[in-house]
């Protein structure tokens, strides 16, 4: 493959890579909001004054999500004999339960009362002791909450208790309740001798939503930052084979012969003056021939 189409197959799978690191940001974005919405709502709400509930639920209707926390107060008294349990709330790391009663109002609606948590006995898995709430004329304070969900896996509880403080399922045991809220226990008035422990503010952990939406963020800007750093070293790797294949294929130099150094011929002086006598004695034995001819 060319190294221009690899390369933008490269930045190519960075842009999906960083597409994708975006919608997961912008989800832990949106969930950060959510999570300040609630936040901010328990901030408005949990400490307000408390106001009667027909202010705030009227007969038959549904919760206002922008009242949820409110305090309202109920007057009028409790129904023992139609007390439930909800199991299973985690708290103090033990599977506890908490005490759910139904309140007849003035008015004559039912509101069902969850007045705080009981721990599991020290021999069964029941509380040891339930406490019994005030009898007669009562006033109580109490904080809306809307209605947990059924639960979809099928859980059930054994007759006297409920898996999950969903009005539907409390209403089959306790009788007609009313279905836009319950709520959670704040005070009573007379207050009895025992009374269950109330149950936990609300956190006010913002939770780890806004760090990891920055981390995708971040991963997004790795990826490419990644990709780049693999195109570089490509660019320098393919530099230096090409710069390698032109010195392998340069004509190599002969080298020049090394020149030996020529000694210097001794010349002998006897041998020199001979070389230069042998001329006339040549001539001398000629003449000498000529005359022995005569």
């Amino acid at each position: 493959m060319p190294a221009a189409a690899r390369w933008s197959m490269y930045v190519g799978i960075a842009i999906l890579f960083a597409i994708a690191c975006g919608f997961l940001s912008n989800w832990q974005f949106s969930r950060n909001a959510d999570r300040s919405e609630q936040l901010q709502l328990v901030a408005d709400n949990y400490d307000a004054a408390p106001v009667p509930l027909g202010d705030l639920l009227a007969p038959g209707a549904e919760l206002n999500p922008a009242d949820e926390w409110r305090p309202v107060r109920l007057e009028g008294r409790y129904l023992p004999d139609e007390q439930l349990l909800v199991r299973n709330r985690p708290h103090g790391g033990t599977a506890a339960f908490e005490q759910l009663v139904p309140f007849r109002l003035d008015d004559g609606r039912t509101f069902l009362v969850d007045r705080g948590w009981l721990p599991p006995g020290d021999r069964q898995a029941d509380p040891d002791e339930i406490p019994a709430p005030p009898s007669g004329d009562v006033t109580v304070e109490v904080r809306l909450r809307p209605e947990e969900a059924a639960p979809t896996s099928g859980r059930t509880a054994e007759l006297g208790q409920v898996p999950t403080i969903n009005l539907g399922l409390v209403a089959e045991q306790s009788g007609p309740i009313e279905q836009g809220a319950y709520g959670l226990l704040m005070s009573e008035s007379p207050a009895p001798a025992t009374a269950p422990t109330p149950v936990d503010p609300p956190s006010n952990d913002p939770g780890p939503y806004l760090s990891y939406a920055v981390q995708w963020i971040l991963f997004a800007v790795m990826g490419f930052g990644f990709i780049t750093y693999v195109i570089v070293n490509e660019r320098k790797l393919r530099r230096e084979e090409a710069e390698d294949a032109e010195v392998d294929g340069a004509p190599e130099a002969t080298p020049e012969p090394e020149k030996v150094p020529h000694e210097r011929r001794r010349v002998d002086p006897v041998a020199l003056h001979r070389a230069r006598k042998r001329p006339k004695d040549r001539d001398a034995d000629d003449e000498d021939a000529l005359l022995d001819a005569r």
